[in-house]
């Protein structure tokens, strides 16, 4: 999947998630998803580091479990963490009642091994039923995206997908990549470079 900018008409008919940043400044919010992973996350930490850029970070509470060091070094780094569900969860896949509970696990991770409370949500898949979104958003900020960078994607080269990424990025795009064992190797090849337009275009990268 090539990089995609979603659509104005989609996110009004959505108007109850948040699909962009903060505007009137010059400035983008970068996300990872699916984290924390050894060997991606700590890379993403260290190019964000290199340039003094700020994300937010939409883990997996499982991974949390995994990595508990991990996912503290991304908070000692000043970067924000949002719950992604405790297994990746597919919204329409399962039932508002399963899909609430998976929810609150990743909250309890957070709250047992980060201390940490986040308002921030964000779908795996992008997919959640209306009910789902009724429930969650009580308690949550729903978090999309302006720009899917498709940083996944194998059958797309590095190149493509950076370059169309650079193409497609504009003031208050929230961005995503993801920091997981399916854009290892391909996710090297990209954020350096996405993040040096960043800085030589003068995008400053806040956090949601």
């Amino acid at each position: 999947m090539k990089p995609h900018r979603v659509p104005k008409w989609v996110q009004r008919f959505f108007p109850q998630r948040i699909w962009e940043g903060a505007g009137g400044i010059r400035q983008v919010y970068l996300t990872f998803d699916d984290g924390p992973v050894p060997g991606i996350t700590d890379f993403v930490l260290d190019e964000l580091a290199k340039r003094g850029q700020q994300a937010t970070f939409f883990m997996v509470g499982d991974n949390v479990r995994k990595h508990v060091s991990l996912a503290q070094e991304v908070l000692q780094a000043g970067h924000q963490i949002g719950n992604h569900t405790f297994h990746h969860l597919h919204g329409l896949k399962a039932s508002t009642k399963s899909y609430f509970e998976n929810v609150k696990a990743c909250d309890q991770i957070f709250e047992e091994k980060l201390e940490l409370r986040t308002p921030l949500f964000r779908p795996p898949y992008g997919m959640m039923s209306p009910w789902q979104v009724k429930a969650l958003q009580k308690e949550k900020e729903i978090v999309m995206w302006t720009l899917l960078t498709g940083d996944y994607d194998r059958s797309i080269s590095p190149r493509v997908v950076l370059n169309d990424s650079i193409r497609k990025t504009s003031e208050a795009c929230i961005i995503v990549f993801h920091d997981q064992q399916k854009t290892d190797g391909h996710l090297q090849k990209i954020l350096p470079g996405y993040l040096d337009f960043l800085e030589g275009e003068g995008f400053k990268t806040g956090i949601l």
